[in-house]
């Protein structure tokens, strides 16, 4: 079964980000994942609980494929970069 990571993330570092963009994109391709959203502008339609800048949805085959994405030796340095450039919430659904 399909499984998204969701993640909504405030830049704080543009520069820092930047780097972390680089390195995040083959690992995601590595793992078998394919973005779907990728910034762009979030448009509120119902609710005001929660505050939303930018969003990237990345499909994975399978949750295995990316919690082992998520976990992978490869993405800790880069995980690193993007705590350092920005406020992130993650979250990994099935789909």
């Amino acid at each position: 079964m399909t499984a998204y990571l969701i993640a909504n993330i405030t830049i704080k570092d543009p520069q820092t980000f930047a780097q972390y963009r680089e390195r995040v994109v083959p690992l995601v391709h590595k793992f078998g994942g394919r973005y779907l959203v990728r910034g762009g502008t979030v448009n509120r339609l119902e609710g005001a609980s929660t505050s939303l800048s930018r969003i990237a949805i990345i499909a994975f085959p399978t949750l295995e494929q990316a919690r082992a994405f998520y976990n992978s030796p490869e993405y800790e340095p880069v995980q690193a970069l993007r705590a350092k450039a920005a406020d992130s919430d993650l979250f990994l659904v099935e789909g």
